[in-house]
């Protein structure tokens, strides 16, 4: 998911038009069995990435053993062309490859979706290569405790996630999903190394590529999911940024930006190649200029009425990301008040939320 700004400037409050409320049931009617949840579905966001570095099998094995119904792997691919879970293509901040001296002549600089970057890049790496590596704690400021486990463990493949969930499943007696997400699809198509082709192979070898399967795709870009839409027969979900654009939108001119996505209109075309949205969570509930939460917005009863499931992002349980309403203290990396901002946000009827805390998702969800 899109990187959070620790206390950062407020979000601005998007509204969009209200319309009859439908149940969310009826939302995911043509959502299969494995996907209609008795509550709201929680996904470990990257793993139990408040506990453990994001990313990383521990992640999402103490995601699954906390309750998360579905572990979330973004998918970035490497030089030859296998899939691998980091939020970024970049490495230099979630890897120990800035000390490793062999390959520090492959550090550079590169324009990812219109942004100049500077570090080591998965597409510059083999799969050997990479898993010489060991993955670190992305935000140490924030959780320190988190830096215990650096070194510890490597960068893993989706195959490995797809094993992890089915070792898990088997030992815990429940499916644990798994929800990928492919990052910076435009680009990889422009360097030859896309990313579709293969989380389709890898799919369809797993036996996954079925209505049924506990499987979702995302993408925060829009092309790319009405070509998977061809291929795949698991739910798509369309991620909705709190700003901005997709980038297959800016690249090819088109003016339209997430809050035209997020109108009746859009999300009426969402629903013509997507079975839900992935919202920000100030699309649901906005913050003011101060941090506090606002009056809920209509999007979940607008989605739900067109069909879509709605899935909220990215809940944590530190003052860092907190609203203002729930922060304990001025102290970024302490705990807030979590439990009353989930009891906000599963009221609004979503039908689900990715979680870094996948333990206080799943309480929450208990006590609703």
């Amino acid at each position: 998911m899109v990187r959070t700004r620790i206390f950062g400037a407020a979000l601005a409050a998007l509204a969009v038009a209200g319309v009859v409320t439908v149940s969310s049931a009826s939302a995911q009617s043509d959502v299969a069995g494995a996907h209609k949840p008795k509550g709201p579905i929680v996904i470990g966001h990257r793993g139990a990435s408040g506990y453990r570095p994001e990313h990383t099998l521990a992640a999402y094995e103490l995601a699954a053993r906390m309750g998360a119904d579905y572990i979330e792997p973004d998918l970035v691919s490497t030089k030859d062309g296998v899939l691998v879970a980091r939020h970024e293509n970049e490495i230099g901040g979630t890897t120990d490859v800035g000390g490793k001296p062999e390959f520090a002549g492959r550090k550079t600089t590169k324009v990812i979706d219109g942004s100049s970057i500077t570090g080591w890049f998965t597409e510059d790496f083999t799969l050997a290569e990479l898993k010489t590596l060991r993955a670190k704690e992305r935000i140490p400021e924030i959780r320190p405790r988190n830096t215990l486990y650096d070194g510890r463990y490597e960068v893993p493949t989706l195959q490995e996630v797809i094993d992890l969930s089915r070792r898990l499943s088997r030992e815990l007696g429940r499916d644990i999903g798994v929800y990928p997400e492919t990052k910076h699809p435009t680009y990889f198509q422009d360097i030859k190394l896309a990313l579709e082709p293969e989380l389709v192979d890898v799919l369809n070898r797993n036996g996954l590529n079925r209505a049924n399967a506990k499987v979702y795709v995302q993408s925060f870009e829009v092309a790319n999911l009405k070509e998977l839409r061809k291929s795949l027969r698991v739910p798509l979900v369309q991620l909705i940024n709190s700003s901005g654009a997709p980038y297959d939108f800016v690249k090819a001119g088109d003016k339209r930006t997430y809050s035209d996505l997020v109108t009746p209109d859009g999300l009426r075309e969402i629903r013509t190649y997507a079975n839900g949205i992935g919202a920000a969570k100030d699309r649901i509930i906005p913050r003011n200029a101060a941090g506090f939460l606002q009056t809920p917005t209509t999007l979940v009863r607008d989605a739900h009425t067109r069909g879509l499931i709605v899935h909220a992002w990215t809940f944590r349980n530190e003052n860092a990301f907190l609203p203002a309403d729930f922060r304990t203290s001025t102290d970024p990396a302490a705990y807030g008040r979590a439990f009353e901002e989930y009891a906000k946000f599963y009221a609004t009827g979503l039908d689900g939320l990715f979680a870094d805390n996948p333990d206080t998702a799943v309480e929450a969800r208990s006590a609703r």
